[in-house]
C-alpha cells in the first residue's frame, strides 16, 4: 500500500509539473521583433517578459453602487450624462451609451476626451469588463485610460488571461508592466486611483520627468513609475512637446468595456 501511494503521488506530481510545464510554454504571449526598452533586457510587448504575480485584491470596491466622490473633486461622470467629455476626433458630442449609471464603449464611436484640461492629478475610475468573456490576450475587454490624452494605462480584462507583461492590466502600455496582476473577474466592478505627475518641457526637450503611480482595486501596480514618452504600439516612445494642461482620454478599442464614477482632484504645485 505504502509503495502504491508513493506511486500515485509520483504520477501525481509528475502531472502537475506537466501542466505548469504546459502553462510556461503557452504563456509567451508577445512580441520578440520590436525594439529594446532603454536600460533593459526586454523588448517592447516582450513575450518572455517575466509576467507579474497575480494578487487577490480586498473587497471593499465590490460594492454594486459607487463611492462618494471627496468634496473637493471634479466630477467627470456622475452617470447621468456625457457633458463633461466630447469625441476627440471633431470635437463633437461624445457618443458613448449611457445606461444604469455607466457609460459603455460603443465600437466605432471613437474615443473621448475631457472638455476640460488638467496638468497633475488624483484620478478615481471605475469600469467593468464585458461578461461573458471572449478572445484572449489584447482582443478581451480592451480599452484605456490616457493621462494628458498621450500616456496609457492599459484597461484590459486581466483574469485569467495572458498577454505581454507590458499590455496587462494597469501596465503603463508598451512601457511599464504592473508590480502585480490585481484584476477582477470579468463583470465585477474595478477601479484605478491614480497619481499623475505630467512632464514638463524646455527648449524641446524633457526637462523635468512624468510619473504616474497606479492603484488597480486598492492594490498598488504602478509606483512612482518614470514616463519614457507618449504611447505607442509595437515600438518606442518619442517624446513629443506639449503644455501641462491637458485632457483626460478614454479609448474605444471596439469593445464594450463600462466606466462609472469618473473624478478627477487637481493637485496643486508651486512648479
Amino acid at each position: 500500500m505504502k509503495y502504491a501511494k508513493h506511486i500515485g503521488l509520483l504520477l501525481t506530481a509528475v502531472l502537475v509539473a506537466g501542466i505548469v510545464a504546459g502553462a510556461d510554454e503557452e504563456a509567451p504571449t508577445g512580441y520578440t521583433d520590436t525594439p529594446l526598452l532603454p536600460g533593459s533586457k526586454w523588448h517592447v510587448h516582450d513575450g518572455a517578459r517575466p509576467h507579474p504575480q497575480v494578487v487577490t485584491p480586498g473587497t471593499f470596491s465590490t460594492d454594486p453602487q459607487p463611492g462618494k466622490p471627496p468634496s473637493d473633486a471634479v466630477i467627470l461622470f456622475d452617470g447621468k450624462t456625457l457633458d463633461a467629455w466630447a469625441a476627440e476626433e471633431g470635437g463633437g458630442p461624445a457618443k458613448w451609451k449611457i445606461q444604469d449609471g455607466y457609460m459603455e464603449v460603443q465600437a466605432g464611436a471613437g474615443d473621448i476626451v475631457t472638455k476640460q484640461k488638467f496638468s497633475d492629478y488624483q484620478l478615481h475610475v471605475e469600469f467593468r469588463e464585458p461578461t461573458p468573456a471572449t478572445g484572449h490576450s489584447q482582443e478581451r475587454g480592451n480599452s484605456g485610460v490616457f493621462l494628458a490624452g498621450l500616456y496609457e494605462v492599459q484597461v484590459l480584462d486581466g483574469y485569467n488571461n495572458i498577454t505581454y507583461s507590458d499590455g496587462q492590466v494597469s501596465s503603463l502600455y508598451g512601457q511599464s508592466p504592473p508590480l502585480v496582476n490585481a484584476a477582477r473577474p470579468p463583470g465585477q466592478w474595478q477601479t484605478y486611483d491614480i497619481i499623475f505627475t505630467t512632464p514638463r518641457f524646455a527648449g524641446g526637450k524633457v526637462s523635468k520627468p512624468g510619473y504616474v503611480t497606479v492603484l488597480l482595486n486598492g492594490v498598488v501596480t504602478q509606483d512612482h513609475t518614470e514616463l519614457l514618452g507618449p504611447t505607442v504600439h509595437h515600438a518606442l516612445p518619442k517624446w513629443v512637446v506639449h503644455a501641462p494642461d491637458m485632457p483626460v482620454k478614454l479609448q474605444d478599442h471596439h469593445m464594450p468595456v463600462r466606466f462609472r464614477n469618473i473624478w478627477i482632484r487637481p493637485l496643486a504645485r508651486t512648479n
